[in-house]
């Protein structure tokens, strides 16, 4: 959506809060409306184990209520804060207990918030529209699962469209209750719980088998564990965002392992990438996981943060827009244009550099080496360089790393919003050296991506020097000892600064290539 556009629908710029009372914990999400997507600003959570039982969850205790009531009180005074309405919607906990009127009645009085209790398939709608806004995954056939603490979403989707859906009472906190009371497991219990999962999920076997699927992404904090838990086995330090964070089944398989070894919640807090909090249910979300892995003969996973909360946030857009919103076909794009629109003071100076870097990427292809996925991070890097600038001018690239390794990209993984910040980070000044603690974590094949890169981008910044966009076209000729850059313009034109200016910024990428650089001006039509 154009700035223009956004001008006219009356919600731009609205606040609004999201509200997801799971059956373990209630997230909030308070977020600002930019185009056809939100800016979060800011995020709750806490740990209420509203619903516990381990069959059917037919009642919700009073003292559970009681913290669900005090927790949405102060998730309230905060939403209020921002002048935001908001939306709660409860999922299985709620929605099972006999009870729950009373529940819904006391948070209406005593926290003024009125709470939607949707059924099991609408929450997987709302999960799909949340999870496509974080996973770029949108033109390929999903097969989307869900752990919560009472229940398990199953969900094909290709293109914003539901094939097949089903939720389970498969959850972390119920199925801890039935089969390991206080997080206590058994070799029996653990083959109970996993024949269970199994049964429990075969009927949907034959449907997923026949639809297909392109790629597995797991929501929820159950998954997350896992991943974190995956990740802590390499010894990297910990990222600063597990977004389609990757992992197959057989590190799923290891962390299982790991977890049903220690046969007390206790035993389980200090295993590395365990959260303390979730040590008593995490063998049962594993569980649940694997055997979505075994049942429907997946591989591999992808980790999407936005789940639930954000779905709900996006159906309220939708509701209240004069504009149409809908699932992005490349979300991570999405987050870096919404980026650049906030930070970067000349949209149109980065969008010329961006072309021109790609444009140069193209031609010195055969150079390089590199691959369509490089062309992306390149692309990001031109369109943040400058988004340093709402800090401080001096220094600015230095602000450039941190605005964009602090900024919520969606779509990306961290290891891609690490290199795209790099990029933007050595876009001017220094040449990137492993005596820069960060260059210095990448691994080698990222260091030369970055390097090359910000090669590239150096020299096209320079190109557009005047910042009119007077360079039309490039070109590349490669001799023996050098290759010429070909620089187009209309007859009459003057790019004399740009020609300077690409010259006095091209020793990265002569060092990259292996050989010297020329620029030359040429006429073009």
């Amino acid at each position: 959506m154009s700035r223009e556009n956004e001008s006219q629908d009356s919600t731009a710029g609205e606040t609004l809060a999201a509200l997801d009372l799971g059956t373990n914990s209630f997230h909030m999400i308070v977020a600002r409306r930019v185009g056809s997507g939100f800016e979060i600003v800011t995020r709750e959570k806490e740990m209420v184990r509203l619903g516990h039982g381990g069959g059917e969850m037919k009642h919700l205790e009073p003292e559970a209520m009681e913290r669900g009531v005090a927790a949405l009180r102060r998730m309230k005074k905060i939403a209020d804060i921002h002048g935001a309405p908001v939306r709660a919607v409860a999922t299985s906990a709620v929605r099972e207990a006999e009870n729950a009127a009373e529940f819904l009645r006391a948070a209406k009085r005593e926290a003024r918030v009125d709470i939607d209790v949707v059924s099991g398939l609408e929450e997987a709608r709302l999960i799909h529209l949340g999870v496509l806004q974080a996973v770029p995954v949108f033109d390929r056939r999903l097969l989307l699962v869900d752990i919560g603490g009472g229940s398990t979403e199953v969900l094909v989707g290709e293109r914003g469209e539901t094939l097949a859906v089903r939720s389970f009472k498969l959850g972390a906190v119920r199925l801890t209750d039935r089969f390991f009371p206080h997080g206590n497991v058994t070799p029996g219990t653990v083959i109970e719980c996993r024949n269970y999962v199994r049964s429990a999920l075969s009927p949907l076997v034959r449907e997923v088998s026949e639809l297909g699927f392109d790629v597995v992404v797991v929501s929820s904090g159950s998954a997350e564990t896992v991943a974190r838990m995956v990740h802590a086995t390499t010894g990297n330090p910990e990222l600063r965002t597990y977004n389609c964070f990757e992992f197959t089944n057989n590190e799923l398989d290891a962390v299982v392992e790991s977890l049903i070894t220690k046969p007390t919640a206790a035993s389980r807090r200090n295993l590395p990438g365990l959260d303390p909090g979730r040590a008593d249910i995490a063998v049962a979300g594993a569980l649940v996981l694997q055997g979505v892995a075994s049942v429907f003969g997946i591989t591999r996973f992808t980790l999407s943060d936005y789940a639930l909360r954000e779905g709900v946030l996006l159906d309220m857009m939708q509701r209240s827009s004069t504009q149409d919103v809908h699932p992005l076909l490349d979300v991570s794009r999405h987050a870096i244009s919404q980026l650049a629109q906030r930070c970067d003071d000349d949209l149109v100076h980065s969008a010329t550099v961006a072309r021109l870097a790609a444009e140069l990427f193209a031609k010195t292809r055969h150079l390089h080496g590199l691959n369509d996925s490089a062309a992306d991070y390149l692309e990001a890097g031109a369109l943040l360089a400058n988004v340093g600038l709402v800090v401080s001018h001096s220094k600015h690239h230095l602000h450039s790393y941190y605005v964009i390794r602090n900024s919520e990209l969606v779509g990306l993984s961290d290891r891609e919003i690490e290199i795209i910040a790099q990029i933007a980070r050595y876009h001017r000044k220094s040449a990137p050296k492993t005596s820069h603690p960060e260059f210095a974590r990448l691994a080698s094949s990222d260091q030369h991506i970055v390097r090359v890169l910000a090669g590239l981008l150096r020299v096209t910044i320079g190109l557009d020097r005047s910042r009119d966009a007077r360079v039309r076209s490039l070109d590349v000729a490669a001799a023996t000892d050098h290759v010429a850059i070909e620089v187009g313009a209309k007859r009459g034109v003057d790019i004399s600064l740009e020609l300077y200016a690409a010259h006095e910024r091209s020793g990265l990428l002569a060092e990259m290539l292996g050989t010297r650089i020329e620029l030359k001006p040429v006429v073009v039509r």
